[in-house]
């Protein structure tokens, strides 16, 4: 049961994604981390204006496989699970990702890494941050609705509450703050991603 449970969901999940890029010989796999507010999905959104890569939004993943959702640990453990199966046909296939959701934990990206390490794809690791000042205006923007395209529903008691679980990136990692110029973080990853 619960192994045709995955297969549907990696289906849901695939179809919802529309158009995939063309498949390259050798995909790179993105993955963003950071703090809800912090600027993820934005910074995301700019990198694929430079790279035909595919986003993995978790937020928007999530609404996909559970249309009103409660942020359970089954619920998560269940979503990422259908992410890590969909990273890992993705990737197969030659298609380039970026991952975009919160991966706090050392422990919940070493599964990224070992996907990326057992099919030889190139990983490149992101931190995005922001002064709590900004987030706090950010959060409080995104509780009235300022930005439509907005899949996330964490808010401010979230942010805090996901604070002090942070943990360091072990691996070499860029670290952009999203209240700053992102340009020049953009080019290094652009010019990685092409070497």
């Amino acid at each position: 049961m619960e192994f045709a449970q995955h297969v549907s969901d990696v289906q849901r999940l695939t179809e919802s994604l529309g158009q995939l890029p063309e498949p390259m010989v050798e995909p790179a796999f993105i993955v963003v981390s950071g703090l809800p507010g912090s600027g993820k999905s934005y910074f995301c959104n700019r990198l694929a204006e430079r790279l035909p890569f595919v986003i993995l939004e978790s937020d928007a993943l999530r609404k996909i496989l559970f249309p009103s959702p409660t942020y359970s640990l089954q619920e998560s453990n269940r979503l990422f699970r259908a992410c890590h199966l969909l990273i890992e046909q993705l990737l197969r296939k030659g298609i380039p990702l970026i991952l975009d959701a919160t991966n706090l934990s050392e422990r919940y990206r070493e599964r990224l890494y070992s996907i990326a390490d057992r099919l030889d794809v190139k990983l490149i690791l992101v931190r995005v941050e922001a002064p709590v000042e900004v987030v706090r205006e950010r959060l409080k923007a995104r509780r009235e609705g300022a930005n439509p395209e907005d899949k996330s529903d964490a808010d401010w008691e979230v942010y805090q509450r996901m604070r002090p679980v942070v943990q360091k990136i072990r691996r070499n990692h860029y670290a952009v703050d999203t209240s700053r110029d992102i340009t020049p973080v953009l080019d290094k990853i652009v010019r990685e991603v092409k070497r």
